[in-house]
This record gives structure tokens, C-alpha cells and sequence, in this order.
């Protein structure tokens, strides 16, 4: 049986324990979701022995990816961004034993680029991804900001003051802005799904969807 035609678990690898493989492994790991980390860095395995599953290989060598057990994994994330080389090599060589699932970090378009040539499935970008959502929020009312595709985002966000102890069908939210509040979340309570009878108050949390530009505006209201 070769590695791509051999059964395969459902945990996630985690190749690298940087800030991004450290974060992103220790947030599955709290999650109860079963992850093994790689590591190649004798002090950062020894900074995070006890506190996750892990194990001191370089898997820019395709026999430590056989001998850990990697083709049993259907989801690998590469979390080396800083040494391009490294990165290329160990995307590579899950490509080589079939990973269904590869998740890369880059540090550059360019890196990009060749991540996805030689067959990585999703390539992030953790620093540029940061500071454009710290752009939205520090230009508004946004507390927070997930930009999807083709100009549709996500904002958390509070309400502007025309739109306080209004309705969202009183305050006529998606004719005058063109955006949509999907969930409202009063001090204190859970967020609940909104409808044209949610009343909107000063201290609420919206949850906003629409066009970037649309939410820009409305975010920007006083």
C-alpha cells in the first residue's frame, strides 16, 4: 500500500514551532483536536515538552516524515516561513507523499507563489493578514475584521449612534448602508441572530457582513 492509498487519521501535523506553529498547534491542541508538532530546534522542543504532542525531527528530510508517521495525517501545516528553503523542502515532500491537505506559511507574494508551483492546497500570509486587520479596525468602530473573497467581509463592531435605540428595520440598516447586521450581542448576553425586530443599543456588539468599502463607511459613522 502506498502512502496516498493508505488510511489516514484525523489529526492535524504542525511542522514548525515558531509564533505561528506554536499558536496554531496550542489553539488545536486546547480545542481537544488531536495534533502532533514538529520540531527540529532542540529549544523550542524543550520550551513546549509537557505542554503538546511533539517530536524533534527535521522534516525538510523526507525519512523523518516516514519515520513520525506524516503520510497517516490528513492535514499539514507548514509553519516555517523565515528559511524559504526549508519551507520549499518540507512542502515538498508532503506533496510527495500525498497529503490531501497542505497548509503553507509564506512571508512573500513571491514565497507564495512558489509554495502553491510545487503543490501546497492554502497558502497564508499570518503577518500581512495582521496588519490589514488592524488597518480596519484602528480607522473605525471595529473590534474585529475577516475579510472572505471578492470584497465581502465580516466585522464586530459597535453601533453607530443614528442607529441606537432604533430597530434594524426602524433604523432601515441594509437600504441605507447596503450592509447586513447578522447578530447583536448586548452587554452581558449572547450573541442572537438578528432580525428586523432586534433593537440595537449603545452598548450591543454587532456582527456586520457586506462589501469592504460599504462596511468602511458605516464602521466610520460616529
Amino acid at each position: 500500500m502506498t502512502p496516498k492509498d493508505a488510511p489516514r487519521g484525523s489529526g492535524v501535523l504542525v511542522i514548525g514551532l515558531g509564533r505561528f506553529g506554536a499558536a496554531l498547534a496550542a489553539t488545536l491542541d486546547r480545542l481537544g483536536r488531536e495534533v502532533l508538532a514538529v520540531e527540529r530546534s532542540a529549544s523550542l522542543v524543550q520550551q513546549w515538552s509537557g505542554r503538546l504532542p511533539l517530536v524533534e525531527a527535521d522534516a525538510a528530510n523526507p525519512e523523518a516524515l516516514e519515520q513520525l508517521g506524516a503520510a497517516e495525517f490528513p492535514v499539514a501545516v507548514v509553519g516555517v516561513g523565515s528559511y524559504l528553503e526549508a519551507s520549499v523542502l518540507i512542502t515538498g515532500n508532503l506533496v510527495d507523499i500525498g497529503m490531501p491537505q497542505i497548509w503553507a506559511k509564506a512571508t512573500s507574494a513571491e514565497h507564495g507563489r512558489i509554495l502553491r508551483r510545487i503543490g501546497a492546497h492554502h497558502v497564508v500570509y499570518p503577518e500581512y493578514d495582521a496588519g490589514q486587520r488592524v488597518a480596519h479596525m484602528v480607522s473605525g468602530r471595529m473590534l474585529d475584521y475577516i475579510e472572505m473573497e471578492d470584497g465581502f467581509a465580516i466585522v464586530k463592531m459597535r453601533p453607530p449612534r443614528e442607529t441606537q435605540g432604533f430597530t434594524i428595520g426602524q433604523a432601515q440598516v441594509r437600504k441605507r448602508y447596503g450592509v447586513t447586521i447578522i447578530g447583536v450581542k448586548p452587554p452581558g448576553e449572547p450573541f442572537e441572530y438578528a432580525t428586523d425586530a432586534t433593537r440595537i443599543n449603545a452598548g450591543d456588539l454587532l456582527i456586520v457582513s457586506g462589501d469592504t468599502t460599504l462596511l468602511e463607511k458605516f464602521a466610520a459613522r460616529p
